[in-house]
């Protein structure tokens, strides 16, 4: 066991933030802790790590070899990108520090009189920490650093640049790789929204890194997919409970399914057995008053046990109402390309879009996603053709929330667009959104990321638009909002186009997908999914060759027979395990 929370409670003022929370966690598991946003998730990691104390409860930490990533973490925007990665953390940096404290007093002893045992024992403690701080690698961190960075995406002249100069998704992948640098030597790796402003390919990247350490991995993330891909169990954060779930994030989803609907038939077969008591006790008492039979009828209801009903979340209700259709082409563009500052984003991009269209496009960071966006809207100047059908109304939602004024509230910015008569439809709205009440009538530029995406979603509903432009729509929203998302956004009449990482969302939304990459778009028709298994083939196809089987023999391994003149597809990972019947002359190379 590398790590156990026994009866967790946390307080923050009169709100209880945690509630009689347990975890166990052995050699191997990956945990992905989830919920909505402000339930506690982070607060519990911190827990974990011993970081906060909780107010009752017990933490058995069974290791100090832990990576940490933080959602947010402390930066001295002074320091360079070489010295953030290369400086060691947690147990490792309490060494460090304390081998420094000894080689300072090694110094003031050889120059005072000092007592031989005192110095005999501070050189073996000297000693047993530099062993210590070697064998978990603490000496090879900084030439690791310059790798590190460049296995997160970044280049590697990056490790002399400052901090400050740095973009978020850039930030990110600097204390990604921060991690990376002793993730081997770690017993557990904590890990909060690790996939924020990463782009798709660094995204996969990690899972496939992730799944080959072995140490232990409490994950909090939004990402779906991710959480699809490396997690065995889940625990889910409700009003300040965990509860335990076995296997990814689909299966939570089918088993806390089948778990309310089970809840609500014991308690829907409750409250009709608790009504048909207390009846028949009262049309009992109606018949024979001066008798006690009813008595025991209430007796028999007071002993059912009792059945709560299930605690129903609150949900964001959504439903994206279209104008009337355009013609069958919304919009066209042909050879579009975009230059700026000289240097050339996009090159002759084609791009046709029907009613009825819902394409993803995805595509590394910096790959011209928004610019392209952008230009579209006709926002910024470029070359070729453009052409948007007459009746399209265009909604637009900026991953910046630069269609909202920070100085309004919520619930002026929609009286803005429905009209001063509108008021109470605009609360409406805002309603459906999960923001009413004090929320609404707050300054945009005073609500959190995920309240301002809300209420830009919000906006764009409001405008009823047939043509939906949307740039990172799902960022800062957690797992509740995203299915509520994405549940409007399937039943939406209209058309759209989206850019996003969440590759749930592409599949779940999308009839077809685009990748931007080296200045080109390439469309795919069909899901995310669809397109990564059909490039996974083509690939697999261009790494295989044909043999022939020469003479019959079986393959005792696989228990699988193979008949002379029958013809297999060897990939280059597979050719190994056939490598004695080539030996023996019993399978050749088609061709040779």
């Amino acid at each position: 066991m590398l790590l156990r929370a026994e009866a967790v409670s946390k307080s923050f003022g009169p709100k209880d933030t945690l509630r009689s929370v347990s975890i166990k966690m052995d050699k191997g598991d990956r945990i992905g802790l989830i919920g909505r946003n402000g339930v506690g998730k982070t607060t519990l990691l911190k827990i974990l790590m011993g970081q906060i104390k909780p107010d009752t409860g017990k933490i058995s930490l069974k290791t100090d070899r832990i990576g940490y990533l933080s959602q947010s973490p402390v930066i001295d925007q002074d320091m360079k990108v070489g010295e953030v990665v290369g400086t060691p953390y947690g147990r490792l940096a309490e060494i460090a520090n304390r081998i420094t404290e000894l080689e300072e007093q090694i110094t003031a002893d050889m120059t005072t009189s000092v007592n031989g045992d005192d110095r005999s024992e501070v050189a073996i403690e000297y000693a047993r920490l530099q062993e210590e701080y070697g064998g978990a690698g603490g000496f090879g961190i900084r030439s690791k650093a310059r790798s590190a960075l460049v296995m997160v995406g970044l280049p590697k002249n990056i490790i002399d640049r400052k901090v400050q100069k740095l973009s978020g998704g850039e930030i990110t992948k600097v204390f990604l790789a921060r991690v990376l640098v002793q993730a081997e030597e770690a017993d557990i790796i904590f890990l909060d929204e690790p996939t924020s402003h990463l782009d798709m390919e660094t995204v996969e990247w990690l899972e496939r890194y992730l799944l080959k350490l072995d140490a232990g991995l409490v994950v909090v993330s939004h990402d779906r997919y991710f959480l699809d891909n490396i997690i065995t169990q889940v625990v889910e954060l409700e009003e300040g409970v965990a509860h335990h779930y076995s296997g990814n994030y689909t299966t939570f989803l089918e088993k806390k399914t089948f778990e309310l609907e089970r809840k609500q038939k014991a308690y829907k077969k409750y409250r009709t057995e608790s009504e048909r008591q207390a009846k028949i006790a009262e049309l009992q008492h109606q018949r024979w008053t001066y008798f006690s039979i009813h008595k025991t009828r209430k007796k028999m209801l007071g002993r059912l046990e009792s059945v709560k009903a299930p605690t129903k979340d609150k949900e964001l209700k959504i439903k994206i109402e279209a104008a009337d259709k355009s013609g069958k082409n919304v919009l066209m563009a042909s050879d579009l390309t975009v230059q700026r500052g000289g240097q050339t984003i996009l090159e002759n991009v084609d791009l046709d879009i029907e009613v009825g269209d819902k394409l993803g496009i995805f595509g590394p960071n910096g790959s011209g996603k928004t610019t392209m966006l952008k230009a579209l809207l006709s926002e910024i100047p470029h070359e070729g053709k453009l052409w948007v059908a007459p009746g399209t109304s265009i909604g637009y939602f900026s991953q910046g929330h630069d269609t909202l004024d920070n100085t309004l509230s919520a619930e002026n910015q929609l009286v803005n667009v429905l009209g001063t008569d509108q008021r109470p439809k605009a609360r409406n709205i805002l309603g459906r959104f999960l923001i009413s009440g004090r929320d609404a009538g707050r300054p945009i530029a005073t609500l959190s990321g995920g309240e301002r995406a809300r209420v830009a979603l919000a906006l764009m509903i409001a405008e009823r638009r047939n043509f939906l432009i949307m740039d990172e729509p799902t960022n800062y929203l957690d797992i509740q909002s995203r299915h509520a998302v994405e549940s409007a956004l399937v039943e939406y009449p209209g058309t759209f186009i989206i850019i996003t990482h969440d590759r749930y969302l592409l599949d779940v939304v999308c009839n077809k997908v685009g990748e931007l990459k080296d200045k080109k778009l390439e469309i795919f028709g069909g899901t995310y999914s669809e397109m990564k298994n059909s490039k996974g083939r083509i690939k697999e196809s261009e790494q295989s060759d044909k043999y022939v089987v020469v003479a019959g023999f079986k393959d005792w391994a696989r228990g699988e027979k193979y008949k002379a003149g029958e013809t297999l597809t060897i990939t280059e990972d597979q050719i190994e395990h056939f490598s004695w019947a080539l030996g023996s002359g019993k399978l050749k190379r088609k061709g040779s």
